[in-house]
Parts: structure tokens; C-alpha cells; sequence
């Protein structure tokens, strides 16, 4: 039986939500989030040494990282579903999106949460408009040029292909959903292309996705 070791507000919905897909039996185990700094709990470390969600349990094996999840869960238990055949322009697409999300678009996205973060820190007030100036400073010169370029291409991406990687659904459009869900609900200043509000509407609209977020809760945590 896989076990899905599943953290509050995390990528790990992402696996609840291809498992749901698949049709694949599998039970939860929730942890919750320190209110205060938002960090796994401990427990966590028991089953991985990084202590970090997403990670699964199936049998003996122990598996971390979100990708490497959800190929190992489509190579598994896939049954040809939800992975283009190997060798096609679709497969390409998939291959390519399935580490692109993490590998080159959320680390901007977290640069953008902590910058914001530090802006509105509680810190002695003779250091807050040095910090607020860093903040800022990085985030108009660096943060947001990148991101901007991102959203532009995902943008274009979508604009001919109506999947990721294709005409249908793949693992890639569950490995993005993270990154895209927090684009268009915290966009603030950047400009959001409606094809990825078009992306989001489409995968909230899907049973599966709707029965992993009964399961495991919404994806992203209120403000």
C-alpha cells in the first residue's frame, strides 16, 4: 500500500492528486505546518533525513522529491496513463516540464516570497527601510524580470498546446499545477497570460483533483 506522508499547503497534493488520477489505492498520513514559521514538523524526518514533503512510502521503499514521485508512480502503477509514448514530441514536452517547474521556475517564485516577506518583517525600525530598499532593489532588478520572462513564455506554451506537454492531461500538468496555482492566485504586479488562468480553471474543474483536495486540503495557504 502507498503511503502518502502529506504536509498541509504543500507540493504533496500534487501525489494525492495523480494518485487520484491513476486510481491507485493509497492512504494519508497528515502533518501540520508550525504556525508560526510555516516549517514541517520533525516527525517528518522519520521517514526521510530531510524531513520534507512531498515523500512517499510504498512497501519498503522510500521516496523523495516531486518529480522523482511522480515518475516512479507513472512508470509503477501508470499503465501507459498520464505519460506520452517515449520518443515523441509530446514525451519531450513532458520530460522537459517535469523538471523545468521546480528546476527553473519555482526557485524565482520562493525569491519572490521571501523578498515580500522581508518587507514586511518585524524588525528594529532603524534597520526596516534598509531592508524594505534591499528588498525592493532585488526584487525590480532581479525577481521580477525573470518572472516576467517565465510568464511570457508558459504564456505562449499554452497558447498552442492545450496541455503541457500536448493535446491530453500528463504528469507534467500535475508536476507545474503548484507553481501555476500560486502565479495566478498571488500574481500581484506580474502579468498573468489567461491561458494559465485558463490552465487552473481547467485542472480545478477535474474530480480527481477535486477529491485530492478533499483528502488533503487546499493547495495554498490563505494569506
Amino acid at each position: 500500500m502507498i503511503t502518502v506522508h502529506h504536509l498541509n499547503h504543500s507540493r504533496s497534493q500534487r501525489v494525492l492528486w495523480l494518485l487520484e488520477e491513476l486510481e491507485v489505492p493509497y492512504e494519508v498520513v497528515k502533518y501540520e505546518r508550525d504556525p508560526k514559521t510555516l516549517l514541517a514538523p520533525k516527525s517528518l524526518q522519520q521517514i526521510h533525513p530531510l524531513g520534507k514533503s512531498p515523500v512517499i512510502t510504498d512497501g519498503e521503499l522510500v521516496i523523495a522529491e516531486s518529480a522523482n514521485i511522480l515518475e516512479y508512480l507513472v512508470d509503477t502503477y501508470g499503465k501507459g496513463r498520464l505519460a506520452p509514448p517515449a520518443g515523441t514530441p509530446a514525451y519531450r514536452h513532458y520530460r522537459y516540464f517535469m523538471h523545468y517547474a521546480e528546476g527553473s521556475l519555482m526557485p524565482f517564485l520562493l525569491l519572490k516570497l521571501i523578498f515580500a516577506k522581508v518587507k514586511t518583517a518585524k524588525v528594529p525600525f532603524f534597520v526596516k527601510p534598509i531592508a524594505r530598499k534591499i528588498a525592493d532593489t532585488v526584487s525590480a532588478s532581479f525577481v521580477t524580470p525573470n518572472l516576467t520572462r517565465h510568464l511570457a513564455f508558459l504564456g505562449e506554451h499554452l497558447a498552442t498546446h492545450t496541455w503541457f506537454a500536448g493535446d491530453e492531461l500528463t504528469a507534467a500538468d500535475i508536476q507545474m499545477s503548484y507553481a501555476v496555482e500560486s502565479i495566478v492566485d498571488r500574481a500581484g504586479d506580474l502579468e498573468v497570460s489567461p491561458k494559465l488562468k485558463e490552465f487552473v480553471k481547467r485542472i480545478r474543474a477535474r474530480p480527481a483533483y477535486q477529491r485530492a483536495v478533499a483528502k488533503g486540503g487546499p493547495v495554498n495557504a490563505e494569506d
